[in-house]
């Protein structure tokens, strides 16, 4: 069993959280556009809740893979657990836990148990490749949201997440919003080569 756990703090209150979490689709834009992620509600029950289905369908570096999954626990702002009822995976669980830090602070974290087919082969493939595609596409996505809920639009596309990482901190220190801070650095830079002209 494999195992991928990711938590982020997303600067919104819990409600706003939890409710974008809680509708299955929201999940495919958590995921880069080359994907081709695509989530589809089959059968909603108790509002998106227990025992409403979807299905996730997607290329995985090169593989389409797909998958219907079923909302097996749901907690009002507090936890949503899917589990895979049919598709290519031993097994494929996902938890996603909301914790108030604050009014308008809350700890996201998802959490991904999956065991791969093929036994030893498929264990090997998770290892040197699918793991890493996951645990990336898992932080991306809670970079996404992040910046969706907070109000500073999407990560921009040419920039690496290492580089969105950076201006994220350094938008913590300015206490500006994400583009702002980008006009920042760019104004600090050029400020920087004029002085050591």
């Amino acid at each position: 069993m494999t195992t991928i756990d990711k938590s982020m703090q997303i600067n919104a209150p819990i409600s706003e959280v939890f409710t974008y979490f809680a509708r299955p689709e929201h999940m495919a834009d958590q995921f880069p556009e080359n994907m081709g992620l695509n989530v589809i509600p089959l059968e909603v029950k108790n509002g998106f809740g227990v025992g409403t289905i979807f299905r996730i369908n997607g290329d995985f570096d090169g593989k389409r893979l797909e998958w219907d999954c079923e909302t097996i626990e749901y907690i009002p702002h507090r936890k949503i657990v899917a589990k895979m009822i049919e598709g290519p995976f031993k097994s494929w669980i996902i938890t996603v836990n909301f914790e108030p830090l604050g009014e308008k602070e809350t700890k996201t974290s998802i959490k991904v148990d999956y065991d791969m087919p093929m036994g030893p082969l498929g264990g090997f493939i998770d290892k040197i490749k699918l793991k890493k595609i996951a645990e990336r596409g898992i932080e991306n996505g809670l970079y996404r949201v992040k910046a969706l809920l907070e109000g500073t639009g999407s990560i921009p596309v040419y920039i690496t997440l290492d580089a969105y990482r950076e201006i994220l901190k350094e938008k913590e220190k300015a206490r500006l919003s994400v583009s702002e801070t980008i006009i920042k650095i760019i104004k600090d830079n050029q400020v920087q080569k004029v002085s050591q002209q």
